[in-house]
């Protein structure tokens, strides 16, 4: 799979016919005669070749015309892997699109960010997808209306603005254009499951099977923040920080989806939630082109084939990892926690949590830059480096958001006093999300590596994993999981 499938005809069409659900998120199906889009793996009677047109967006149907099809909801598929395995400008643009940008600062917000001029970061969207960062925003700003009209009982106008319209009427329009519906139709029609809890939003999150939980939920669990974050009934649960005010999520993994509870303390936040839980659990990756490439080698061959589907566990906030990862350095997992709940207890955002156990919104770069140096129990190295970070994290020197450069934002970093590889690497791992970071001076990966037969040292096991490129960080996922201790917070 790669950058425009949706020129592959013969093998789209192959897909499509076949009803591939692994191919959700990668193209969409226009069908000439009904003007209807589908995902590949509509359940509905395949149309016949010559009346199928390929796009690579549904923003691009929507341009064309073409409106999403009510039974396979191609508007709800998962997204596109490519966004999350680049680092072009396509692939920062869609991230930031998708986390909300657009709608709160513009297209020229958007391109600010990116470092281009408004007229390139157009162009090269219409170029790749056939939208412009418009249409792109305005298919989600549809997305996003259509979940709360149909799990909501809040009023129109209510969800107009929330899902990011700038009046009633042109709400009104894009649902009946994009859907065929208006948005009382649009309610009537959907299934009923009960009262709910009220200003609880109960969701599903898709993904591409086959998915590891135990993977995912593992290791989010053994890391959490007391105060932040906790395992309760089954779930993970944790605060998040976002543009217009705070949530809480719980997510729990299901057989063909991921479970959400969502709590906002303003629903224009429920896109940029979304997108980040995807992106926490790395949901809209494509396991089986990883784990295809990763059995190529006989060594993780066995590995891949006993739990299929492992992902790399991310970040809801970029700048709370690093700094989490700083407090991480050469001290048990354990010791972590214990350094991250005093700066969450001393300095975080405190909040009200209905179920209880969760306490504070994690610390935010500009609040820890204010804390004295002095207080904080650390060596004095470990505290230069700490202050260090927050200080151009504050500042906007240091920047580790979506639209990071992978490359410049490792380089930044490897500049940090304090800042070894293994640090820089798991932070381009975990925050950045780069599926190339491979973290050779881990001790647990080191530990692994020897008990497969493979290098210990880690310029030789570097060297060896020059065949697991571009996916290092899933291999990552798989050495540990051999290891009895995997998450071992030692190198920097």
């Amino acid at each position: 799979m790669q950058t425009g499938m949706h020129l592959d005809r013969e093998r789209c069409v192959r897909a499509v016919q076949s009803k591939d659900a692994r191919f959700d998120g990668w193209f969409f199906t226009a069908v000439l005669t009904t003007r209807i889009y589908c995902r590949p793996s509509c359940p509905v009677v395949p149309p016949k070749p010559e009346n199928m047109t390929f796009h690579p967006s549904a923003a691009a149907c929507q341009q064309a015309g073409f409106r999403a099809c009510k039974r396979c909801r191609p508007d709800t598929s998962p997204g596109s892997p490519e966004w999350n395995r680049r680092a072009d400008l396509v692939a920062r643009a869609m991230r930031l699109i998708a986390d909300g940008v657009v709608d709160r600062e513009g297209v020229p917000g958007l391109a600010a960010r990116l470092g281009y001029s408004t007229r390139q970061v157009e162009r090269q969207l219409l170029a790749e997808l056939g939208a412009g960062p418009l249409a792109l925003a305005r298919a989600q700003r549809a997305q996003t209306a259509r979940l709360l009209i149909e799990t909501t009982t809040l009023p129109m106008a209510e969800i107009a603005f929330a899902a990011g319209f700038s009046s009633i009427r042109t709400f009104n329009d894009t649902v009946r254009e994009v859907f065929a519906l208006p948005p009382g139709e649009l309610r009537a029609r959907a299934p009923r499951s009960g009262a709910g809890t009220p200003g609880v939003l109960t969701l599903r999150l898709p993904f591409r099977a086959p998915l590891n939980p135990s993977n995912l939920f593992g290791h989010l669990a053994a890391t959490a923040v007391p105060g932040v974050e906790e395992w309760r009934d089954g779930a993970y649960r944790r605060t998040l920080r976002l543009p217009y005010g705070h949530g809480i999520v719980a997510l729990a993994p299901r057989p063909d989806h991921i479970a959400c509870r969502l709590t906002l303390s303003d629903l224009r936040d429920l896109t940029v939630a979304i997108n980040r839980c995807r992106r926490l659990l790395d949901l809209d990756a494509d396991p089986v082109a990883v784990d295809g490439h990763l059995r190529t080698d006989p060594l993780l061959a066995p590995l891949v084939d006993k739990e299929p589907g492992r992902r790399v566990p991310r970040t809801v906030d970029e700048a709370e990892f690093a700094v989490r990862a700083v407090l991480g350095q050469q001290v048990s997992t354990a010791a972590a926690r214990t350094h991250a709940a005093r700066l969450v207890t001393a300095h975080g955002k405190p909040l009200d949590d209905p179920e209880g156990g969760l306490t504070h919104l994690f610390p935010s770069p500009e609040a820890l830059a204010a804390v004295d140096p002095d207080t904080l129990a650390m060596p004095r190295t470990r505290r230069t480096t700490f202050t260090t970070l927050v200080r151009q994290l504050a500042d906007g020197r240091l920047r580790l958001g979506m639209e990071s450069d992978w490359a410049e934002a490792r380089a930044r970093l490897l500049d940090l006093p304090g800042f070894g590889p293994w640090t820089v690497d798991v932070i381009a791992m975990r925050a950045l999300g780069d599926p190339d970071a491979f973290l050779a001076t881990d001790l647990g990966i080191r530990r692994a590596a020897g008990e497969l037969g493979l290098p210990a040292t880690p310029a030789a096991l570097t060297a060896r994993a020059e065949a697991w490129r571009p996916w290092r960080a899933y291999a990552v996922q798989y050495l540990w999981a051999t290891d009895s201790h995997p998450i071992n917070f030692l190198p920097v």
